[in-house]
């Protein structure tokens, strides 16, 4: 098929990588723009833009498509169909109906489960059992449309970093599988039951809440790994990429307990198993407090 790929961030790019592989036409590669990130605040493009850059495919980055140039430019790659994932902007009537057999897109949760922006971190953080991924046929709506093929595999202590990645890879597996025999995976209309909304996650929200309950705690700290959730202890921020939760003495929530990094929560306790500080690796509870103690009693 002829197919416009749009995406974004690196969840995106095994799905072109598959599309290509598959022997398909990728007729252009549409990504968000260039930005400018790292300690030096040089312009990068996105990790689909360079992917598409290094396979030869034409790349557009527009800053909206709501321009009707764009829409037109859009119109012109007369594509079969195009492939979402992650693309980051949202897409008008006129470039919904352009490709003959319409938008296809990549949503990773079990639709209409976590509709929206975040639906991997939100499925960690409200402790659901399962997750997956959707080939899901776009309309006007967030995320409304019916699905044509689905994936599930369950949470199990996964990381949202370590999530992304295994949907990455089904997503694109199940995309070509679609696009192999489209007539063989009719679309399926959601449920009207069960709808749930995953906005977008605010930095705010990465901050251990000690206040509440362990295991929620917990899920924290895997929902928003990467970049890691943090607690500040002497005026420092530490990243707490892992930790598991355990039973420790009644104290206030956000008090440590004791020389091994236990933290009281609102019910139960944890211990940061790997940790990280600003311009640091990653380390150890242990690792960390011989180089930045936390003596018990201290609080975050």
């Amino acid at each position: 098929m002829r197919i416009i790929f749009m995406g974004t961030p690196e969840f995106s790019v095994p799905v072109l990588q598959a599309l290509v592989d598959a022997g398909h036409d990728v007729v252009a590669s549409y990504s968000q723009p260039a930005r400018r990130s790292g300690r030096g605040k040089a312009v990068t493009p996105s990790p689909v833009q360079a992917r598409a850059e290094a396979l030869g495919i034409t790349v557009r980055t527009p800053l909206s498509l709501r321009d009707p140039e764009a829409q037109a430019e859009f119109a012109a790659f007369d594509a079969d169909v195009a492939v979402v994932a992650a693309y980051g902007l949202i897409l008008p009537r006129a470039v919904l109906d352009a490709p003959r057999l319409g938008c296809l897109n990549v949503h990773a949760s079990l639709l209409p489960r976590w509709r929206g922006a975040a639906p991997i971190q939100r499925a960690i953080l409200a402790g659901d059992i399962e997750t997956g991924v959707g080939i899901m046929q776009m309309e006007a709506g967030l995320d409304t449309g019916p699905v044509r093929l689905e994936g599930r595999t369950p949470i199990d202590g996964k990381t949202a970093g370590m999530l992304t990645d295994e949907l990455s890879v089904m997503g694109a597996a199940l995309m070509v599988r679609v696009l192999s025999d489209i007539d063989a995976h009719p679309a399926m209309d959601q449920p009207d039951d069960g709808v749930t909304y995953a906005p977008k996650i605010d930095k705010a929200e990465t901050r251990l809440d000690f206040m509440a309950d362990a295991v929620t705690v917990e899920r924290q700290v895997r929902g928003f790994n990467p970049p890691g959730a943090w607690f500040e202890f002497a005026g420092e921020r530490v990243r707490v990429l892992a930790a598991e939760v355990t039973e420790g003495a009644d104290g206030t929530p956000g008090s440590v307990l004791d020389d091994r990094l236990t933290i009281r929560c609102g019910d139960n306790c944890i211990r940061p198993t790997s940790l990280q500080r600003a311009a640091r690796g990653v380390m150890s509870a242990g690792e960390l407090l011989r180089g930045f103690p936390i003596p018990a009693g201290s609080q975050l």
